[in-house]
């Protein structure tokens, strides 16, 4: 069937010759296009899926190569990186390896580029652009995405920042050194004067990567919403969409409202740092005892508030996508429907309007007044209400289950209590009396990896071995799965628990030396001081590192020599399994018309545990009623 016959079945309730002639162009130039415009630059959105996915898992390894290099120094503060240590002095210079001792400066441009590259390179391209590009559109009922040029420029924006990011760091002086949040005034002044070209360092070189990442995020949201509203397929009611769609569709609105004030902000700091302007610069800076000639009028907290309106609901662009992943997984694995579909649609749809009303929180120490620190205490309180519905929801779901324990299922299973430990941690610092004392330690950053690290990125492996045979049409190694998720399920908790003890005792988080010098770092906890589980954790970041080889060698080995498999290998219900595996360009052999809910498993009186969604309801069948909501079709 042409894909433009699909696209008018595929919209049932939207007339179809808003996108009818673009995809039948595409489709009559299909079978002319060379390898440039099939792999590259393609408007494929499985195409540009593998690419998000393929350029964020690099980076997500990138990021994580970073931090092992910073647990070498916290756990052997001063003393030589043995081999590596040399090498990167001869690559980067002297300021970064001074004879395989790692600098100061280079320590906190490790930290500033970790977080930066895990968050915005990695987690965000991963669970948001890959998964999306690639599922989305098939559990829709969807030929491709709505504007498929838009969505190729969104990858080579993202490519683009990418690749600035990565630059930075062959610059003079190195790559940001101002943290991932890139507080002013330090990243306003830092990295400036004579010794530096004024757009070619570390921190100018950080925001203008930056713009290509927002750009991209924006592009990528657009058409996310447009294509999630305008082409499903005929019975697709909003009600029938997977819970990862829904969390997909909050997550691009979450990125569409968030991000622009965050780009104007970095334009701002751009303008600072290169064309003499003052936004977050305060009266009266004096740096190395002589006053900043163009300082007056800026405001440092003007520039926590844009990040920090960004970054909250950011949060929740890395975990929304991820309970949509866990979710899918769960009801496929446990042959039974998710428990509490509606009440778990209408908690994300809270959470994603209650995640713009909570930035505060992370500024406590700004001296808030008590009226607006109470609101936003309460707002912080308020927003874990949804969260816990929707774990609870997940977590009632495997009650009763006949569950199968794929690696598929044991990662998206794990990712259950390490998220509620993540959450659950985070209540402290819902208030500011406890925050004060908790602020800027080891604390924040264990509750923080809590979520995304055994949490978020838990739930992308899960992702990646559950749609891989659609992806490919062969099944990754069980075996190997498995002894990749055994030690990275142990050493992730062997690195992050002690981390709790280390912030309780007021460990900072960007002690370079490691807290050997600080009083508060010599107190005991378990046994040892705080400086000293700097070892052990180390130690698990490092064995965790060779997990992953595992995985790697898995992933790249079974796209040609995996075992091969028919479209429905899990036996699931949802539309993308009634596709050929790979989808051919246009997904579908026929235009999909949906009947059922998206989780009809086990239903009495069925030969089979599973009913397809395009399985037409038969005669005197007993059918759960259908939860309804006043959206429209």
């Amino acid at each position: 069937m042409s894909v433009s016959t699909q696209t008018m079945d595929a919209s049932s309730s939207v007339s179809a010759h808003s996108h009818h002639d673009p995809h039948a162009h595409a489709e009559h130039e299909h079978h002319e296009l060379g390898w440039w415009r099939t792999y590259i630059f393609s408007t494929d959105h499985k195409v540009i899926g593998i690419q998000y996915l393929i350029t964020g898992l690099i980076f997500l390894f990138f990021g994580f190569c970073l931090m092992m290099l910073m647990r070498w120094q916290l756990a052997y503060p001063g003393k030589a990186l043995p081999v590596v240590g040399d090498i990167i002095g001869n690559v980067l210079g002297p300021g970064a390896m001074n004879g395989g001792v790692m600098t100061p400066e280079f320590y906190n441009s490790l930290g500033a580029m970790h977080g930066t590259i895990m968050i915005f390179l990695g987690i965000v391209p991963v669970a948001f652009a890959a998964f999306g590009n690639f599922v989305v559109p098939l559990q829709i009922g969807a030929p491709d995405m709505t504007f498929p040029k838009i969505n190729m420029a969104s990858y080579w924006c993202y490519f683009v920042g990418g690749a600035i990011m990565f630059a930075s760091f062959f610059v003079p002086g190195g790559a940001a050194k101002g943290g991932w949040t890139s507080y002013t005034p330090l990243s306003d002044i830092a990295d400036k004067g004579p010794a530096y070209d004024i757009i070619f360092n570390g921190q100018t070189m950080w925001l203008i990567a930056f713009i290509f990442l927002i750009t991209s995020s924006l592009l990528g949201s657009v058409n996310f919403i447009a294509t999630i509203i305008q082409l499903r397929a005929k019975g697709m009611t909003w009600m029938r969409l997977p819970f990862f769609v829904w969390a997909q569709f909050v997550t691009a609105f979450l990125l569409l409202l968030a991000f622009p004030p965050l780009e104007s902000a970095i334009i701002m700091q751009l303008m600072d740092r290169v064309g003499a302007t003052s936004f977050f610069l305060p009266s009266g800076l004096v740096v190395n005892g002589a006053a900043v000639s163009i300082s007056g009028g800026g405001s440092p907290l003007l520039w926590q508030h844009l990040f920090w309106f960004l970054a909250h609901p950011e949060v929740y662009v890395l975990v929304l996508p991820a309970m949509g992943i866990v979710a899918e997984i769960l009801a496929n694995n446990t042959r039974k429907p998710l428990w509490g579909y509606k009440s778990i649609v209408l908690a994300i749809l809270v959470l994603g309007f209650l995640s713009f009303l909570v930035w505060a929180h992370h500024m406590w120490l700004t001296g808030m007044g008590a009226v607006v620190s109470a609101f936003f205490q309460t707002t912080t309180v308020i927003i874990s209400i949804p969260s816990v519905i929707i774990l609870s929801a997940l977590f009632i779901s495997l009650w009763g289950g006949s569950i199968r324990f794929t690696v598929p299922m044991l990662f998206a299973t794990t990712f259950l209590p390490m998220f509620g430990i993540g959450g659950l941690t985070g209540i402290p610092l819902a208030f500011n009396t406890a925050d004060l004392y908790l602020h800027d330690t080891y604390y924040v950053i264990a509750h923080f990896h809590y979520l995304v690290a055994p949490g978020t990125i838990f739930a992308v492996f899960a992702g990646v071995y559950y749609w891989f045979p659609k992806a490919t049409g062969r099944r990754m190694s069980e075996f190997w799965g498995k002894v990749h998720f055994w030690p990275s399920l142990i050493c992730m908790n062997v690195i992050f628990l002690p981390m709790f003890l280390q912030g309780m005792l007021g460990m900072h988080r960007r002690w370079y030396d490691g807290g050997q010098g600080w009083n508060l770092a010599a107190e005991k906890v378990w046994g040892l001081s705080g400086f000293h589980w700097n070892l052990p954790i180390s130690i698990a970041a490092w064995v965790m590192g060779l997990a992953q080889i595992p995985f790697i060698i898995n992933f790249f080995w079974s796209m040609r020599h995996g075992e091969k498999v028919d479209d429905n290998p899990w036996e699931a219900t949802t539309l993308e399994w009634t596709a050929p595996s790979p989808p051919p360009h246009g997904n579908f052999l026929a235009a999909p018309v949906v009947y059922r809910g998206p989780y009809e498993y086990s239903l009495p009186g069925r030969p089979k545990d599973y009913t397809m969604q395009t399985e037409p309801v038969q005669p005197g069948e007993r059918v759960a009623p259908e939860p309804t909501m006043s959206l429209g079709h």
